[in-house]
């Protein structure tokens, strides 16, 4: 009983890993084909990428031009630190735990800088793309 738990655990823990890597797809260009989407994000600059963001961003949880600096800084920080993954020929899950790994860091900042409305309503509009992209991989 007790393996058949871990099983579970490991299988939860590959989803989440997997949900990550497709939100960094989704988030940074929108969600469409996988494969143009990936392509799009090869050739896209972590500069054009943070930007983006940062206008999404502003645009859902309506930012203050204080949070907005903040914002913009965070999504530059990590667009550049997912440069190498997205360029990377690691094999999916590594790319993907690595990619998860980022992606918490991010969002432990971004929650420093919304308000905890904004933040909640950001949650949302995270698990709203990653239920479009799980309709799409049907």
């Amino acid at each position: 009983m007790l393996s058949n738990g871990i099983k579970y655990f490991a299988e939860m823990k590959n989803i989440k890993i997997l949900l990550a890597g497709l939100f960094i797809v989704a988030a940074s260009i929108g969600v469409g084909k996988a494969q143009e989407s990936l392509q799009k994000l090869k050739s896209e600059t972590p500069e054009q990428r943070a930007a983006f963001q940062t206008k999404l961003m502003k645009e859902k949880l309506i930012l203050s031009n204080a949070q907005l600096t903040k914002v913009a800084s965070i999504n530059l920080k990590y667009a550049e630190k997912f440069e190498p993954i997205i360029k990377s020929d690691d094999s999916r899950f590594s790319r993907m735990r690595q990619a998860r790994v980022i992606m918490e860091q991010k969002d432990i900042e971004l929650q420093a800088v919304f308000t905890k409305n904004q933040f909640n309503e950001y949650l949302a509009i995270e698990n709203d793309i990653r239920k479009k992209i799980k309709s799409q991989m049907k």
